[in-house]
């Protein structure tokens, strides 16, 4: 079992940094790709009313949260579908602006992908989204990898986005215009003390995956390695704070010609 954080807890400035340069207005149709359970899309229904708001994920157990979630908190206007956003047929030109808060790293085929997200937007539609740069520069990656011999750069990277010589061209040739990226850095919370944090890093499936396959000698030494990383980052006020840096990404979708 993990400890009282979330991801959302976890993410709670970039969360801040996505919602202010989204500036969702009242009325617009907002996507929200890789919503998870729906904080991000909550947040923008409750600003878009009486615009409506879609969530698209591929788990379907982080639906069926942000279902539970939307309906606690009476938001009619929001609704969630099962989804890879590289392929699914949303309906073109049926968005305003489309968000996504560390949800477009993982695609197979990122210029197919942003290229069907495009034309889910209409002409000069918004594009906002945020990604990690590069794994060097967050002192979260490099520490949990060097305590544990994971490497989040292999599989399925999350810093794919990181280049910003890689990363305009691919949403150009996808149809946006005006690509922009912003430097973030804000804080990831991990835990009001180490033994919580301990409880949520552990929990990461790549952290996870690479504790089981050790010796319980060598276990323990990762362990210990990981304590000592989370209890020297770690604030009698503040809890586990790691220094992150992601990009904010704008840009908008060209008319058709």
């Amino acid at each position: 079992m993990r400890g009282m954080v979330t991801y959302d807890e976890e993410l709670r400035a970039h969360n801040e940094r996505l919602r202010e340069a989204a500036e969702i207005r009242s009325g617009e149709r907002v996507l929200d790709i890789g919503c998870g359970a729906g904080l991000t899309t909550r947040e923008a229904a409750r600003t878009a009313a009486p615009g409506t708001v879609l969530g698209v994920d591929i788990s379907s157990a982080m639906l069926e949260r942000a279902r539970e979630r939307a309906a606690a908190e009476r938001l009619p206007n929001v609704t969630f579908e099962l989804g890879d956003a590289q392929t699914h047929a949303f309906e073109a030109g049926g968005f305003d602006v489309a968000i996504s808060r560390f949800g477009t790293m993982f695609f197979t085929d990122p210029i197919a992908a942003f290229a069907n997200i495009a034309r889910a937007l209409r002409p000069d539609g918004r594009l906002v989204a945020i990604v990690w740069q590069r794994h060097d520069d967050n002192e979260w990656a490099v520490a949990i990898d060097e305590a544990v011999g994971t490497n989040m750069a292999e599989g399925m990277n999350p810093f794919s986005l990181a280049d910003p010589d890689v990363t305009t061209p691919i949403l150009e040739r996808a149809g946006f215009a005006d690509v922009r990226l912003e430097d973030v850095q804000e804080p990831m919370f991990f835990g009001s003390d180490v033994a919580e944090a301990l409880e949520w890093v552990t929990g990461f499936g790549d952290v996870q995956d690479a504790l089981d396959a050790m010796a319980p000698d060598a276990r323990e030494r990762a362990l210990q390695r990981l304590r000592e990383a989370l209890g020297a980052r770690c604030h009698p006020d503040r809890g586990v704070n790691f220094v992150s840096r992601a990009w904010l990404v704008t840009a908008r979708r060209l008319r058709p010609r």
